[in-house]
């Protein structure tokens, strides 16, 4: 075939691509009707070929509505999907991160349910935890899609953004999301896109949220663990955040070794033995 005849068809092809707008309007009818899996399918394969033909934005707005009216009717495994081929298709598309495209993925994130796993826990269940045991299934599940989801994102805005590790704002919403959604918290999960995010009244209203759940005598280390890894980021916020909470750490030596390893780790700072300021003194004498 020749190389005319190829571009020939591609433009006939793109002539033939159907309104994206009337599209929209059908599959979300579908969607209504309770015809998920099907509208799925059309969402994949009519995408797809507005994406072959490198109509990229048209492409995108059909998968933002698909994503995101499946998410609002309790589709999580569908609408997850097609979140991850909207970002897919943003990077497909080269298309920068801005505050354009962060709106975009922002309203596909706002879709995803929230429904928090302590308010399951009531005279609701049987006996047997069956209705326990289906509630944790179904938040790994929305965890598990809206992770999936962002995390992409992050590796989009990382390459097509200005901070090499992703945007803070959805270091933030992936930190979040973890923590309200999942069954399991994982503290070192959630503080490391927090300590990368650019919300710290939400970082510290979410310890202090933590702190209500720990058993007795185990906040103190949560908080710890936290600033620990706050501490990484800054030197002064270091030296101001090891002060403040030194009488948690001194509680364990093993806290001060931990601290003096990062301080030399990672900003260079060694411990002075007393003895070697003494001989360094005498020298100079």
């Amino acid at each position: 075939m020749s190389r005319s005849m190829s571009l020939n068809m591609r433009s006939a092809s793109r002539r033939d691509l159907p309104s994206p707008q009337k599209t929209i309007e059908r599959f979300e009818k579908m969607v209504e009707g309770g015809s998920y899996y099907e509208a799925q399918q059309m969402y994949k394969s009519t995408s797809a070929r507005y994406i072959t033909c490198q109509r990229y934005s048209e492409g995108l707005d059909i998968l933002q509505s698909g994503a995101t009216i499946q998410l609002k009717h309790g589709q999580i495994t569908c609408g997850a999907e097609l979140a991850v081929l909207f970002v897919d298709t943003l990077v497909k598309g080269q298309f920068p991160y801005n505050e354009e495209t962060f709106d975009r993925v922002r309203k596909i994130y706002e879709a995803f349910p929230r429904i928090n796993m302590p308010h399951f826990l009531g005279d609701d269940y049987d006996d047997d935890g069956q209705k326990l045991s289906e509630a944790i299934s179904a938040a790994k599940v929305r965890s598990e899609g809206c992770s999936s989801f962002l995390r992409a994102a992050l590796r989009w805005s990382a390459e097509f953004g200005t901070s090499r590790n992703g945007s803070p704002d959805l270091h933030v919403m992936l930190g979040e999301y973890i923590y309200s959604e999942s069954p399991e918290t994982d503290m070192t999960k959630v503080s490391s896109h927090f300590v990368r995010g650019n919300d710290p009244k939400k970082f510290a209203s979410m310890l202090v949220n933590f702190m209500g759940k720990c058993y007795p005598g185990e906040d103190d280390t949560a908080i710890a663990r936290s600033v620990l890894m706050l501490e990484r980021d800054a030197y002064p916020l270091f030296r101001t955040l090891r002060q403040k909470y030194r009488t948690s750490t001194d509680r364990d030596s093993v806290f001060e070794e931990l601290l003096d390893e990062i301080a030399a780790k990672f900003y260079g700072v060694r411990q002075q033995n007393p003895l070697e300021g003494l001989f360094g003194e005498m020298f100079k004498v």
